[in-house]
């Protein structure tokens, strides 16, 4: 026999709250497949496996609405939504990588007692800048294109993602 998780024993498995995840249930997402005799959800683990993909796909950026129209619609795959996922994770390690050495510069120029001018922190805070709007402009040029590969979303939908 598979074993089963109960909704609270999912939470803290994920890190998600009960609310959340019967918030999940009740907008269709992410249903339990079973309910014990006494009302309670009960999760296998085909439902965690789904679950991993709704998180990793809520992870890039994708609405909640967005993310049902994909995992619903039968048209993806669940190796694609893990390399979409370590894509987007290894984008953000790069970027977060120069902002490191910006940092460390102007940390260095500290320790040694140098002067640091108008022109470091100038560009420590354009890198901040760039950093973050690189990942914003990157997300939207490209997630279009992968949901189309994922063939989730109808073409004439629009895909819009928040930039806070």
């Amino acid at each position: 026999m598979k074993p089963l998780w109960k909704v609270g024993e999912l939470a803290k498995l994920t890190g998600l709250t009960i609310r959340t995840l019967r918030f999940y249930d009740q907008i269709g997402l992410f249903s339990p497949s079973a309910h014990s005799d006494s009302g309670h959800r009960l999760y296998n683990e085909a439902d965690l496996s789904r679950l991993q993909q709704i998180l990793s796909l809520k992870e890039l950026g994708l609405s909640l609405e967005e993310i049902k129209s994909i995992v619903t619609g039968g048209h993806f795959s669940p190796l694609e939504i893990v390399s979409l996922q370590i894509a987007r994770l290894k984008e953000t390690i790069r970027i977060q990588q120069k902002l490191l050495a910006e940092l460390e510069y102007v940390s260095n120029q500290m320790h040694l007692k140098q002067p640091v001018t108008v022109e470091d922190f100038t560009t420590l805070l354009e890198m901040m800048k760039k950093s973050r709007g690189k990942m914003i402009l990157e997300r939207r040029m490209t997630w279009e294109h992968h949901l189309d590969l994922l063939g989730g979303l109808q073409p004439e939908r629009a895909v819009v993602f928040e930039s806070g």
